[in-house]
């Protein structure tokens, strides 16, 4: 059953001619526009400072949809439909007259269409013009409160990561926006809440009762998360050096993914009841103390290596990073929640770039037997795992052990594996696409909730403290193109193997 289309609305995005609206959000409303998810009574104003006509912006949405890999084919038929939603309207963001300008636009388009319309307005702009803009937004009445989630018309705002840099400054950015906007109307987005396996996580777990009763300190050894990048900083050194990749990955990414497959079963299937377990994980997480970051966290910057067979230069050498620059691009951190289901399980993260590989996978590694009656000859026991793939090929596999066909005994791990490609032959749908949809309809499940967003900040702004305050350790400490610093596998508990190579 193909899903309906989304409500009437306008969609409203800041920044329309930056990277993010080109690379990800047009190509993502195309296709929802070519599947028919989006209704008649959907249209896109873009905003921006460039000078041009509204056939300049159309022409410069056509191009990057030409260069897009998520857009898939060019089809004539339906950009022409697309690109009648599409307007343009030039204007500086730190001006009140494009506000009062946008007001009139969306006012004059209401007007044109008796039915309910909704306001969606997407921040594709950077984290320091947030504060400035929501205020605008809700002085000129672009944007206001609205109290009742349930009212028609709506109006939400969807807020890119990072959301703040720090738990004080997320603090701050909380309440300025809560002085014009009201929770529910606030989708602060991170799109790898969107991807396939992300959601199949809570599917998997509290669909199938062969796992959820294995899932705990019973019989899990511990959990590694790896989001591995090959990529180097990119176009985006000015960013990065300020952020570096904990600010970038783990506040965001890997702790969503982390409370997603330690989190309890919720209650029902609804935003808040979900986003109540994941805020209890993130309270459970033990906090390390800023004398003992050495033990638990390790930090790594890539040099001069080779990836995918091409030499690249090293992170001091891209253009716009500071030739002594401290900022890690590589971390790798063990966390414990300490409570019921997951006291004394590590949960062992890391993340880097210019890595060997692009992957990032979950991966739950079992406890051995407490006593195997076989004897060692007849093969090496591995211990059970379930490796749930979120990047490149989403999929679920579960690895055990078997007997080899033959007369003599011999035993070796075998992997019962499922990808959603195989599997699946309908229409595929990109993490963006999906998100967009839920800001539409109003489902926040895959959203983070103010105190969600600082109970990570409060999770991981000890370690970042601690590494800002002191000396860096002596950069780079890993060749582009492996899996990182050597010190990272001293962060393994003695008896839990090594970091897998996925």
């Amino acid at each position: 059953m193909s899903a309906p289309a989304a409500p009437p609305c306008t969609l409203v995005i800041l920044g329309a001619e930056g990277d993010l609206s080109h690379r990800k959000l047009m190509p993502a409303l195309f296709h929802l526009t070519h599947d028919e998810l989006v209704s008649e009574g959907f249209t896109v104003i873009g905003v921006a400072r460039k000078e041009q006509s509204e056939d300049d912006f159309r022409q410069s949405v056509k191009k990057s949809l030409a260069e897009s890999k998520e857009a898939g084919p060019m089809d004539e038929a339906v950009f022409a439909r697309f690109a009648r939603r599409l307007s343009y309207l030039r204007g500086d963001l730190d001006d009140a007259a494009t506000y009062r300008a946008l007001r009139q636009r969306l006012e004059e388009r209401e007007r044109q269409d008796p039915r309910p319309q909704g306001r969606l307005v997407y921040l594709s702009i950077p984290p320091s013009l947030y504060p400035g803009v929501v205020e605008r937004l809700s002085q000129e009445q672009v944007a206001v409160r609205v109290r009742d989630p349930r009212a028609v018309p709506w109006m939400r705002v969807v807020i890119e990561k990072p959301f703040g840099r720090s738990l004080r400054t997320a603090r701050e950015l909380n309440r300025l926006v809560h002085e014009h906007l009201s929770e529910h109307q606030v989708f602060r987005i991170d799109h790898y809440l969107g991807k396939e396996t992300v959601q199949n996580i809570l599917v998997f777990r509290f669909a199938n009762s062969i796992f959820e009763p294995v899932w705990s300190r019973q019989h899990v050894d511990h959990v590694q998360i790896t989001a591995a990048e090959t990529v180097g900083v990119e176009h985006r050194a000015g960013y990065y050096e300020e952020a570096g990749v904990v600010r970038d990955m783990f506040q965001n990414h890997l702790l969503q993914l982390l409370t997603l497959t330690a989190m309890e079963p919720p209650a029902s299937f609804n935003a808040d009841a979900v986003r109540d377990e994941k805020v209890k994980v993130l309270g459970a997480i033990r906090q390390i103390h800023p004398g003992r970051i050495d033990e638990h966290a390790v930090r790594g910057q890539y040099g001069p290596g080779i990836v995918e067979g091409k030499p690249v230069p090293g992170y001091r050498q891209e253009e716009g990073v500071k030739p002594d620059s401290p900022t890690p691009t590589y971390a790798a951190i063990r966390f414990m929640v300490d409570n019921w289901r997951w006291q004394g399980v590590p949960f062992y993260l890391r993340s880097g770039k210019r890595l060997a590989r692009r992957v990032s996978e979950i991966a739950i590694q079992f406890r051995r037997p407490p006593h195997l009656m076989f004897p060692r000859e007849v093969g090496e026991f591995g211990p059970d795992l379930i490796a749930m793939r979120v990047q490149p090929d989403e999929g679920i596999s579960l690895r055990f052990e078997t007997k080899v066909p033959g007369i003599d005994l011999q035993i070796k791990p075998v992997d019962m594996d499922f990808s959603y490609r195989e599997a699946f032959t309908g229409p595929e749908h990109s993490a963006y696409e999906t998100l967009l949809v839920d800001c539409m309809t109003g489902d926040a499940t895959l959203f983070a909730r103010r105190d969600e967003v600082e109970a990570a900040w409060a999770v991981v702004d000890p370690l970042i403290e601690a590494w800002e305050s002191g000396p860096a350790p002596s950069f780079p400490n890993y060749a582009a193109g492996t899996w990182g610093p050597p010190g990272a596998d001293a962060l393994l508990d003695p008896g839990h193997d090594r970091w897998r190579e996925p």
